[in-house]
């Protein structure tokens, strides 16, 4: 399997059989970061009123879309290509400072036998529900800029009981990211012994179920430019 970070909230899952699913594509002229062209066979949005998650419109082709929050609504599993989409209900920090939270969902699937998990736009510590959605996930795809998204504190606390393979950050303050509103990086890493966490140095890596840690470890991977 291999992920690939295109910034923001939005990466690009591709299974070795070459299906790949991206999630929570951004606008570029909003967001900062270079328009998406890859194409997909699935685009996850986490709602669809949030031009930083909601951009299916964008990709290239014509994938399939799956709005993670309805999916969340419908209470029940979805199968597109033979993999099984999961979500849960989440809110927008209730104390948003740039507007009234909004709704969205999180979500999970499996991929060439490893269990991935996308956090959506969560911004708000997570219930015992919540976190038990997460428990068995094997990559935790993790807010780690703190608010508007889920503070940093609740994030370990979610990463410390659903205890996660890899943890891969996403939603935090880069070079490129124009509203400026959120952490820097070392911020989320400041929770981690340095040698739990790993630099791909690249926008891409590659996962195979076999070779990964026994305990968590932290993978930052750099963003398309």
């Amino acid at each position: 399997m291999k992920i690939k970070w295109y910034g923001h909230a939005c990466l690009r899952v591709t299974a070795d059989d070459g299906t790949s699913i991206i999630t929570d594509p951004y606008t570029p002229e909003t967001a900062g970061y270079t328009p998406i062209q890859d194409t997909a066979d699935i685009v996850v949005i986490s709602s669809d009123n949030d031009l930083y998650h909601c951009r299916a419109d964008l990709i290239p082709g014509s994938p399939l879309v799956i709005n993670a929050l309805k999916l969340a609504q419908s209470g029940q599993a979805r199968t597109e290509k033979g993999i099984v989409f999961e979500a849960i209900e989440a809110m927008e920090a209730l104390n948003h400072p740039e507007h009234a939270p909004d709704q969205n969902g999180m979500y999970r699937f499996t991929v060439d036998g490893i269990r991935v998990a996308h956090m959506g736009d969560v911004g708000n510590a997570l219930s015992d529900r919540q976190i038990e959605f997460f428990t068995g996930v094997e990559v935790l795809l993790a807010l780690a800029g703190g608010l508007p998204t889920i503070d940093l504190n609740d994030l370990k606390i979610l990463i410390d009981r659903a205890r996660p393979k890899i943890v891969i950050p996403m939603h935090f303050r880069t070079l490129s990211y124009k509203p400026r509103n959120t952490f820097w990086i070392d911020k989320f890493l400041a929770y981690f012994d340095d040698h739990m966490v790993d630099f791909a140095c690249h926008y891409e890596t590659t996962l195979v179920k076999a070779a990964l840690p026994e305990n968590t470890r932290v993978l930052v991977l750099d963003y398309v430019k």
